[in-house]
Formats: C-alpha cells, structure tokens, sequence
C-alpha cells in the first residue's frame, strides 16, 4: 500500500525520496541529526526563491524564528508555526538608512507550482531516545506538513484505529515531527480518513471527491480518493492557508471556580473544503463554521 500512495503522489508531482538516502548517514545526507525534521537546505531555496525583494540576512532571521518554536505544549507550537506559515514570518532590516519591517513567506500560497512538494517514506525521527518512523510524510519547501499511517489490509489487527493509536504514540514520543504539520492521515487499506494533530478518532473523516464536485465512486480506495482530492497540490495548499482554525474555548471548574482555556485545532470538513471555487464571503462563512477537531 505504501507503494501504491507513493505512486499516486509521484502522478501529482511530488517528488519521491526514499527518507534512509537522506538521513544524517545515508547515502545523500539532508539532515544533520536524527532530531532534525526540517529538510533546512530545500527550506532555505525555497525562501530565496519565494521572497526575491527580502535580504538574506532577514530571510536567514525569518527561519531562526521557526527554528525557535519550541516549549512543552506541541499544540502551542503548531498554532505558533501556522501563524507563520499563513500570515508570514515578520522580519525587520535596514535599506537605504531606514528601518523596514516586511514579510517572509515559506510557502508561495498563490502559485502552488513554486513550491517544491515531497513525498518520503521510512522518515526516521529520534528524539528522548525513541526511535520511530511514520510510513508517509509529505514535505512542501522541506516542512513535513502531512504525516501518513497506512496499514495492511490484509492483517486483521492493524485497522484504521490502530493507525491511529500508532500517531497518537508518535505525537507524544517524537513531538518535534509535529510542529509544522498540517494534516494527518490514516488508513488501513479500505478506509482512509484525515484529521487535525488534536482530532480524537471520532473526528477523522473520509474525503468524498476528487475533483470537489462529484462524489467519487466507491469502486474507487479511499486512500486514493483522499490523496487525489485532498493533498493535490493547489487543494493542500488551500486547506493550509484558508481552512484550519485554532480554537479557544474556556471552562470552569465547578468546584473551584477555576477558569481554563483550551485550544482545539480544525480542520474544515470535505463539503466545505472541497469547494475551492465558492465566492469570498461564503468562503469565510465556512471558515466560521468548521466542526471537525
């Protein structure tokens, strides 16, 4: 299966990389360490590219920043990296004898094909001595975006749930892979649903469409249904940008009147998400009203 989906991506345009090649001691190294998640080399031509007008001193303090993101609460990190990712990363420089404040942009939301998409299998992260390797990650501009569990079909005991458990596991024991990620997949061969890092299982749902207009057959996986009409490029890229929301919301604690402020992370669900072409004002009316966490 993990054949299959590389496949389906490589037809998308991703670029395939077999992840033990570019490992701190494979063969092309792209990492410095095992801890290191972020491909920083293709991150690095990707902001020169996508920002011309920035200087590179700015450019090289933008991904400081991001590099910074890191406290004890992984949810507190993602919504901090999306920020960055969605509205840019703010840098200030001089020019010409006068302060400038501007914008560094790590994807090129408006023309998907500048980005550069990679899909890798067998990433190994070590991280608190715990050594794990999710089967699919997916890269735009060296960020691992999405991450992909995929189990056999043909084994009774792996099902679409314990591709779940196996990305709970993971969230808690390499916590780092998770900073920047947008999406998360799980499938068992038959089923194949997407979620939000804070989506409990309930929460993860199958994409309908392929090209947001007709409901695909059911002749047709699941999985191939998703990747298809979910993590093509442009629609990838839209979701990130225009349909995952952080969400705040406040309890009391009825016995001691103390107030705490949760955070869910949304993800729009397939009805909404898939019409990319709906007019502006609608478009922000189903941003109000996501229900997937």
């Amino acid at each position: 299966m993990e054949d299959f989906a590389i496949k389906l991506f490589e037809q998308l345009g991703y670029h395939y990389v077999y992840a033990p090649d570019i490992s701190p001691d494979g063969n092309n190294p792209e990492r410095s360490r095992y801890d290191e998640v972020i491909l920083k080399d293709r991150l690095w031509s990707a902001v020169l590219r996508i920002n011309p007008s920035v200087p590179r001193h700015a450019l090289q303090e933008a991904l400081k920043d991001v590099e910074r993101i890191h406290s004890p609460d992984l949810l507190a990190n993602n919504e901090a990296f999306h920020r960055m990712l969605t509205e840019g990363v703010k840098v200030s420089y001089n020019q010409d004898g006068q302060d400038r404040g501007d914008l560094v942009w790590l994807i090129d939301f408006a023309n998907p094909e500048n980005n550069e998409f990679v899909v890798a299998n067998q990433f190994t992260v070590i991280e608190n001595n715990q050594n794990k390797r999710p089967d699919l990650v997916l890269f735009v501009n060296g960020l691992p975006l999405v991450v992909i569990e995929l189990k056999n079909a043909t084994d009774e005991n792996a099902t679409i749930k314990s591709a779940y458990k196996q990305l709970d596991t993971y969230k808690h024991t390499i916590p780092s892979l998770f900073t920047t990620n947008a999406i998360l997949v799980i499938s068992d061969g038959l089923e194949a649903k997407a979620g939000s890092l804070s989506a409990g299982f309930s929460r993860f749902m199958a994409w309908k469409s392929v090209d947001g207009k007709t409901e695909a057959s059911h002749l047709v996986s699941q999985l191939e249904t998703l990747i298809n009409g979910m993590l093509n490029k442009a629609t990838l890229l839209d979701l990130v940008r225009h349909f995952i929301v952080f969400e705040k919301a406040k309890k009391e604690d009825p016995k001691t009147g103390v107030i705490s402020i949760s955070t869910v992370k949304k993800l729009a669900p397939p009805i909404i998400s898939i019409t990319r072409s709906m007019p502006p004002l609608l478009r922000r009316y189903a941003q109000r009203v996501l229900t997937q966490q």
